[in-house]
């Protein structure tokens, strides 16, 4: 690849102009604009005053279930089960044979989901509707029998936390051709948003997925791909480490963590807390649940660790992060230092904030979801919400923020979770607790993969043009950033630049 230089670029925050060298998929130099010249060998591509910055990464996403999404029955719009059923019963009517949806959220709807409301609107077939945070499902009796579960024991016909992975793993299950395809598509949507690197969460054995996808062409993302528990055996077993690369991939693939999840989500009302969830005292799981125990989750971490796999942790409780820091601290004492990560943070005590700074763990957090909890955190979490998404204390206390979107609970779309995290509002609302904003340029550097809010010479060429400063844009601006290109290891993957 020949060198190029970015001309006439702007650096956020400062309106002098330079140019970017790139060189070996590196930042050569910068220098001011038309200082330095270049070799008749270097590419040259004028941003006209647009502003650059280090190439955007989304630190949680499940690719594969984003790349499926727009093929899905939207439910995001319902806002009862009444009008679930309807909208099933209207795709039915259309002659669908079988009716898959997906972003329902239950958390305040008048009427609760009930199998006999679903059988009596699809009949003999099948229906699995997941719900918009991935831990719950509801399905009908029909896709009961296929999937070999039990609608008797079922009244309700929703699947919660292990039951309704089990199922969403196998209505994945598509043809390797045809997700790639998708995929492919939403890889270049994101790399139109600024995305140079993904870290990918889908519960399946993600290496050989995407060394294939980068073996046939799809090139827009680094990925860092997570292992999960049913899978640690196999990858201690062929010595895969944290940071290494995955051979020929061109080096956009690398191994990542080993995610764990310890407890479930607040619309579902199965995150585990200290508190119990109002009205439902007399439910099984009244403070939520903890699907691994801390006597299992220690020695899952320890050998993953001692392996060379950082382990990252699902937790959204209060209660559930409180245990899993007790878990970080028996594994290794000593601090980790940005080697470990909890996923989510969403609800925490005061005394957990300096935890995380004293043991060096990445706060690993999806600020939109702020957005879509607000009103069920309210219900859920009266008077505790003030340590929701706590971005401000966890940045103040020096705790790694690492932001995501944990697609497809929100979009892949790093400019929605840096609006979020800078305005704490959306549709015009009020902000929501607005003392835990942090900053734009916080939020930048919380979205760029470990490389902060400005572009450095010896940095990766992985890079994201804009149109508007970063750090003088509104939230509105934010959230619509117009992105002009994206580059990955020099190579442009998204141009609007002369088109």
């Amino acid at each position: 690849m020949s060198d190029l230089v970015l001309q006439n670029a702007r650096i956020p925050g400062e309106q002098r102009a330079v140019d970017v060298h790139l060189a070996g998929g590196r930042i050569s130099s910068i220098t001011p604009a038309g200082a330095t010249a270049h070799g008749t060998a270097a590419r040259r591509l004028d941003l006209d005053g647009r502003w650059i910055l280090p190439g955007l990464h989304d630190r949680h996403v499940h690719f594969s279930q984003w790349a499926m999404v727009s093929r899905r029955l939207a439910l995001a719009g319902a806002d009862s089960a009444a009008a679930t059923v309807r909208l099933v019963a209207a795709s039915v009517d259309r002659g669908a044979r079988e009716v898959v949806g997906f972003g329902y959220r239950d958390g305040l709807w008048a009427d609760a989901p009930s199998l006999e409301a679903l059988d009596a609107a699809s009949g003999d077939v099948p229906v699995v509707l997941v719900a918009a945070d991935l831990h719950a499902c509801w399905v009908n009796s029909a896709a009961l029998r296929r999937h070999g579960l039990d609608a008797g024991a079922l009244p309700s016909g929703v699947l919660r936390e292990e039951d309704c992975f089990r199922l969403v793993r196998e209505i994945d299950d598509v043809a390797d051709e045809v997700l790639d395809g998708w995929v492919a598509d939403a890889a270049r949507d994101a790399a139109a948003r600024g995305v140079v690197g993904i870290t990918e969460y889908e519960m399946r054995w993600n290496r050989d997925d995407w060394a294939r996808r980068v073996a046939s062409g799809t090139d827009d993302l680094r990925v860092t791909f997570g292992v999960y528990t049913q899978h640690l055996d196999r990858a201690i077993g062929e010595r895969l480490r944290t940071g290494d690369i995955v051979p020929g991939t061109g080096g956009l693939v690398t191994v990542g963590a080993y995610k764990v999840i310890t407890d479930g989500s607040l619309n579902t009302r199965t995150a585990w807390c200290f508190d119990p969830y109002p009205g439902l005292a007399d439910d099984e799981h009244p403070y939520g649940l903890a699907t691994v125990t801390f006597e299992e989750l220690v020695p899952l971490m320890r050998r993953a660790h001692q392996a060379g796999i950082m382990p990252a942790v699902h937790a959204i409780g209060d209660r559930a992060n409180a245990r899993v820091l007790d878990a970080f601290e028996a594994v290794d004492g000593t601090g980790w230092n940005g080697r470990g990560s909890i996923e989510h943070a969403q609800l925490l005590r005061r005394d957990d904030v300096d935890r995380f700074a004293r043991l060096g763990i990445v706060a690993s957090v999806q600020p939109e979801h702020a957005m879509d909890d607000r009103d069920v955190a309210d219900h859920y979490w009266a008077g505790r919400t003030d340590r929701a998404f706590m971005l401000a204390e966890l940045a103040a206390a020096g705790v790694e923020l690492a932001l995501g979107s944990d697609a497809p609970v929100a979009p892949l779309d790093p400019w929605v979770a840096i609006a979020a995290a800078v305005g704490r509002s959306r549709d015009g609302r009020e902000p929501w607790h607005p003392e835990q904003a942090i900053e734009a340029r916080v939020a930048l550097a919380a979205s760029t993969g470990g490389h902060g809010s400005a572009v450095q010479a010896g940095g990766p060429a992985d890079l994201t043009i804009v149109d508007v400063d970063p750090f003088a844009a509104s939230v509105d601006e934010l959230r619509t950033m117009p992105v002009a290109a994206t580059l990955v290891g020099g190579r442009i993957t998204h141009t609007l630049i002369g088109s």
